[in-house]
């Protein structure tokens, strides 16, 4: 037996990690064995990479937010391009998280190492420049939304749009009457969840608004408030947070497509989070505060008219998006108040959703049944061979065997413009 092929895979942040590990249980699957290291977290971990950095030292958000771990990011970085100059990679696969990947596409260059990038970086939105860099040193781009393929042919990168990892894999793990037992919800109660971000900067900001939005809600009717607690910040320290709401809320770990799915509507916090609140067919309104600072210094590097990739896929307004200083308690409550009580409004947003959802499948990709898991993200046979995670497995084969099929369709490199309405 040949010597197993060393396969570089960097992700920071929660959903990056979870596609990694899928993606590396995908090509262990189709190579037979295959050498993992590089950047990431528990999941990749327990799928086997041997992680020379803990993807949650990494973890920050916003602008001014970002200096202090300035200092610890640099010093990856240089762990990182040292190993990869001292034993180059077979191939490299670099996850989202562009202002750390990118930085380690151009040292992958230099070494040889064909790079595959999942996850495009959204310059279609902000810092276009980046552009150059994607054209000079990655050899296939793999989008996960349907207009970007055309961007970045149009940019002179070699792209392809593969559809969106998480249709098929967002289900809940619990029919509703099952949710409440297990977690001790009130039996008729109508549960409303509250989605305040995935890093404590960003819960300590968005989280205080949402608890008065859910106390103006309170005023009118009894619901019960959930929070579902991501792994990377921990269930007891949300709890510290609420401790003196004076609501009805749980602090739930490890479920939050069950939050989701069992839940009237939602207040999500804008990011992967509204994907997943769609495609549960949740009602939802989208809402999002940084800092005063970040905030002055990144509003006008924004191109898009929305914020919520709900809306920017749909190309029109679909949720309501609170943002920044429009980010108001009595605002989020009023519309939340319509969602919960008009059937109406509630049956047009969720058909809203379903479209959105075969917009973010790539041809012959369906859905999975209910039987998937939400954890390891599981398909049945049928949708698993153009899913979109066995798409990017073979593209990833394909440059291990020396099949790369990388040239630039040039027939399909023309002039993008945008098409948004509000």
């Amino acid at each position: 037996m040949g010597t197993p092929q060393r396969i570089f895979v960097s992700a920071g942040e929660a959903s990056g990690d979870r596609y990694g590990a899928l993606l590396m249980e995908a090509l262990r699957e189709r190579l037979g064995g295959a050498a993992f290291f590089g950047c990431g977290g528990d999941r990749m971990r327990a799928a086997g990479c041997q992680t020379l950095v803990d993807a949650r030292q990494l973890a920050m958000v916003g602008i001014v937010e970002v200096l202090p771990g300035l200092p610890r990011v640099w010093r990856a970085l240089q762990l990182l391009k040292g190993r990869l100059r001292a034993e180059p990679p077979d191939l490299a696969i670099l996850i989202d998280f562009p202002d750390f990947n990118l930085r380690l596409a151009g040292e992958l260059r230099k070494v040889g190492t064909p790079v595959l990038y999942f996850v495009a970086p959204q310059v279609w939105a902000w810092r276009p420049g980046r552009l150059k860099t994607l054209r000079h040193n990655v050899d296939r781009l793999l989008c996960i939304f349907p207009f970007e393929e055309e961007f970045f042919l149009a940019g002179g990168v070699s792209a392809e749009f593969i559809g969106h990892p998480l249709v098929g894999r967002v289900v809940p793990s619990f029919l509703e009457d099952e949710f409440r037992v297990h977690f001790g919800l009130p039996g008729t109660t109508r549960l409303i969840a509250l989605l305040p971000g995935s890093r404590r900067r960003e819960i300590l900001l968005n989280l205080p608004p949402l608890l008065e939005t859910a106390r103006i809600l309170a005023t009118d009717n009894e619901y019960c408030f959930l929070v579902p607690a991501a792994s990377t910040v921990g269930a007891n320290w949300i709890r510290e947070q609420v401790r003196n709401s004076g609501l009805s809320l749980h602090v739930i770990e490890g479920h939050t497509y069950d939050v989701l799915a069992h839940s009237r509507a939602a207040a999500v916090a804008s990011g992967t989070a509204t994907i997943e609140t769609a495609l549960l067919g949740t009602p939802m309104v989208v809402v999002y505060r940084v800092s005063r600072a970040t905030w002055w210094l990144g509003r006008d590097l924004v191109s898009t008219p929305f914020y919520s990739m709900v809306n920017i896929v749909a190309g029109h307004r679909i949720v309501p998006e609170f943002i920044q200083d429009e980010f108001r308690p009595q605002a989020v409550a009023r519309d939340l108040r319509l969602l919960l009580e008009s059937e109406l409004l509630r049956d047009r947003m969720r058909q809203q959703f379903r479209d959105l959802a075969r917009k973010l499948r790539a041809a012959s990709v369906e859905p999975a049944s209910r039987s998937g898991k939400e954890a390891g993200g599981e398909l049945d046979a049928e949708s698993k061979s153009e899913d979109p995670i066995q798409r990017a497995a073979a593209i990833a084969e394909s440059f291990l065997v020396g099949k790369t099929g990388s040239n630039i369709r040039q027939s399909n490199i023309r002039q993008w413009t945008p098409r948004f309405s509000r």
